[in-house]
């Protein structure tokens, strides 16, 4: 708890392109919490090396998302916005954590599995330990509550299973998180395979829309989308690529599906496509603008990366020289 509220913990990777996907099933739900939670939100570009990144690029990429958050709506004095990468208590927390972590917990990650596969050129020590530093960035600021999708779920219960085994030696040292649960964001699927969510990783440049997508380039994937040859628009499990192209039109208009069933009733998939193409040009234009805005003005940007580091530092620090003492390193001489 800080100042009453509870802690709230969340971040995104510095690599790829934010979609449409991160936004409405995310980052706009984001914006409501900062009332409730004190809220971290963290910009998690040291998980990014697990994979071999262009330096320069990683540090731009990991400025334009920190600039997407504040541009989304994210007010930096109530929420703290901040790199993981200025914080060394991730990567000394994470190390500890690393001693009370057992090899069997690890090697039943399913997602180390799946990454490994993808790049078995590259099977390193920190894609295998990833999830400690995972259960570090939770564990670091007290966070009580967690905002996760299904596939990050087992990341978390490593989390809880690590802070019960610490706190079982030493005492009430860790907040154990829980998943959060609120708001549920659409659920946005690919544009050319509705089966598999929408990613910022996928190969095909038309199953997803990035968040800077120009609106000629959202318009001609959204005419692009797989659809089936049925012909009619029904809020339906049989028609999984209209279902979600209706999902999307709904999230970005505020109407139910039933509202959007009838108010496309009778029309063809000609004229579903191109309203959808509108519907979301509308909502990322204003988004897109505060980006420009915001990437304008360095001086602010650089402020906020400065204030909200030592506010995380602080706050880091503090759980940091709790667990130091718990397993007997020697105090700083200060």
């Amino acid at each position: 708890m800080i100042d009453g509220k509870k802690v709230l913990f969340s971040g995104m990777q510095a690599t790829g392109n934010l979609t449409l996907g991160n936004y409405l099933g995310a980052l706009k739900n984001w914006l409501t919490l900062s009332d409730e939670y004190e809220c971290f939100y963290s910009v998690v570009d040291m998980h990014s090396i697990t994979i071999r990144q262009n330096p320069a690029e990683l540090r731009k990429r990991a400025r334009n998302l920190l600039t997407l958050y504040i541009a989304a709506g994210l007010d930096p004095k109530k929420n703290c916005i901040y790199y993981q990468s200025h914080v060394s208590g991730h990567a000394e927390l994470s190390w500890i954590l690393s001693c009370f972590t057992y090899m069997g917990e690890l090697n039943r990650m399913t997602q180390f599995k799946d990454k490994a596969a993808k790049h078995a050129d590259n099977i390193n020590a920190g894609l295998f330990t990833y999830p400690v530093l995972m259960a570090a960035d939770i564990l670091l600021y007290q966070a009580d509550v967690v905002p996760v999708g299904v596939d990050q779920m087992q990341h978390l219960e490593l989390t809880r299973n690590v802070a019960e085994r610490f706190n079982n030696i030493y005492g009430d040292v860790f907040t154990v998180p829980e998943a959060y649960v609120g708001k549920v964001g659409a659920k946005i699927m690919s544009l050319q395979d509705p089966s598999r969510k929408m990613s910022k990783s996928d190969e095909n440049p038309n199953a997803s829309i990035y968040l800077m997508d120009d609106p000629d380039t959202i318009m001609r994937k959204f005419k692009r989308a797989v659809t089936d040859s049925e012909g009619c628009i029904r809020y339906s499990d049989a028609q999984p690529g209209i279902k979600n192209l209706l999902d999307i039109y709904c999230a970005c208009t505020g109407k139910t599906p039933q509202e959007a069933e009838k108010e496309f009733d009778g029309k063809g998939y000609g004229e579903l496509k191109p309203a959808v193409g509108e519907a979301v040009i509308s909502v990322l234009k204003p988004l897109q603008e505060e980006v420009a805005r915001l990437s304008g003005d360095k001086a602010y940007i650089d402020s906020i990366i400065k204030e909200n580091a030592e506010k995380a530092n602080y706050y880091a620090s503090k759980t940091l020289r709790k667990v130091q003492k718990k397993v007997g390193f020697p105090e700083k001489i200060r």
